[in-house]
């Protein structure tokens, strides 16, 4: 590469990503980023966009502005047979990378849901943490007295508060939804989107990923004047459903659990069944060298021979060898199962991700017991419950959605109940006293 320019650079990165020369990419990533990715995970990416948006057929200009530390931000458009994205870099003076990532193609915006009213709340931005590993968030709170109760928002993967998937933003649907129905909704970015080093640092954990940054969002919450600190819970989507349990129980102060897609089976065969899923979709050459690649590291990291000394790169999403052998100690279901704690727990019916069958079944299995536990399941949604027909695919993530109005519409239910419920719980104890007092 004669030219070191960014511009050059970033073009010649999607040349040779369209290529699949996915080892040559990783050979300009500078050490911030190639502690966090490699030529594995930017295969297993780049082929899940294209899955999406079909073979690219057109390459824009490079569009070039300056970003931080004296880095270059580049923004390359790629259009598809059936869509397109963004490839945006960060690029030093040497050419090297410090950041790559796929976003939604530029001009794309989100518009908010019908069940959104704006003039029913307010937002504030916030800082949630404190420390290095802070991050930036925002609290959406019912206009009025209140009290409401308040809800924490915990997604899945390195993502932004609004979880952005394509041109859409599911976490501010709800967010905005449940605020337009008198819930204080808090959301932030991912520890892992705004310090993408932390996740592959030795010793990081699911625990690490979300507790602290969760419970810090609860105590923003109950600051707030017109929030019932005795209502505050937490809401986790996918890898954020199976963790919110976990959440929970770090802290007695949290009232309850609301689990969207939340997964329960082994994260490295679910991966595989996933990629295969998708390889059925798609066949060809890329894929099944998709399916190659996440079958031997989802082996890896099930392996007995998994050791804290395994390099990050080898294992799925690049995640250090902690994160796996800290996953093999927690049961999200046994956990939710000893947990003293309402929860509600909602199931997409044409998710290929999180499934009915596989996951909602362990769910359904481990808390059949409990009476304070409600189950559904929304049979025309996906994974990310944008509602449709037919089989899911990735590329319905391309369109522009919204979260199902029902699933907002439960939510909000299930919370307004739970005030119910405590409020007799809090009458049945006054109650009790009295009667329990000389001449009561």
């Amino acid at each position: 590469m004669t030219d070191r320019g960014p511009a050059a650079v970033a073009a010649a990165v999607v040349g040779m990503a369209a290529e699949r020369r996915f080892a040559d990419v990783e050979e300009l990533f500078a050490p911030r980023l190639r502690a966090v990715a490699s030529a594995e995970t930017l295969r297993v990416g780049w082929e899940g966009e294209l899955a999406k948006i079909g073979p690219v057929s057109a390459v824009g200009a490079p569009v070039t502005e300056p970003g931080e530390a004296g880095l270059v931000r580049v923004s390359v458009p790629v259009t598809g047979e059936r869509g397109g994205l963004t490839v945006v870099m960060s690029v030093d003076d040497a050419g090297l990378l410090h950041g790559l990532r796929l976003a939604p193609p530029a001009g794309t915006s989100w518009e908010p849901p019908d069940y959104a009213d704006p003039r029913r709340f307010t937002e504030r931005e916030v800082t949630v943490g404190s420390g290095p590993l802070a991050v930036p968030g925002t609290l959406t709170v019912p206009t009025g007295r209140g009290p409401w109760p308040g809800l924490v928002l915990l997604g899945s993967g390195p993502f932004d508060r609004d979880q952005t998937t394509g041109p859409n933003k599911p976490f501010k649907d709800l967010a905005w939804g449940l605020a337009s129905r008198g819930v204080a909704v808090a959301r932030f970015d991912k520890v892992t989107h705004s310090h993408p080093h932390v996740g592959a640092e030795p010793g990081f954990t699911m625990t690490g990923e979300y507790v602290p940054h969760a419970l810090a969002a609860a105590r923003l919450l109950r600051q707030r004047r017109t929030v019932d600190a005795e209502r505050v819970f937490v809401l986790g989507h996918s890898g954020g459903g199976k963790a919110a349990p976990r959440v929970a129980a770090a802290d007695a102060s949290i009232a309850g659990v609301v689990s969207l897609a939340g997964d329960t089976l082994p994260l490295g065969p679910a991966a595989v069944r996933v990629v295969r899923y998708l390889a059925e979709l798609d066949p060809g050459p890329a894929t099944t060298a998709a399916v190659e690649s996440v079958t031997r590291q989802a082996a890896l990291a099930d392996s007995p021979t998994l050791s804290p000394t395994t390099p990050p790169s080898d294992l799925l999403f690049g995640w250090p060898a902690s994160y796996w052998l800290d996953l093999r100690t927690y049961d999200p279901v046994a956990t939710a199962a000893a947990l003293p704690k309402p929860m509600l727990i909602l199931q997409g019916g044409r998710d290929y991700q999180v499934t009915v069958a596989g996951d909602l079944a362990r769910w359904r299995a481990g808390l059949s017991h409990r009476p304070d536990v409600t189950i559904r399941v929304h049979d025309a949604d996906d994974h990310m419950f944008f509602r449709g027909e037919g089989p899911a695919s990735p590329a319905g993530y391309g369109s522009p959605q919204h979260v199902d109005p029902a699933v907002v519409a439960d939510i909000a239910e299930w919370l307004g109940a739970q005030r119910r419920e405590n409020s007799g719980r809090w009458f049945g104890r006054v109650l009790s006293r009295i009667r329990s007092t000389p001449g009561g």
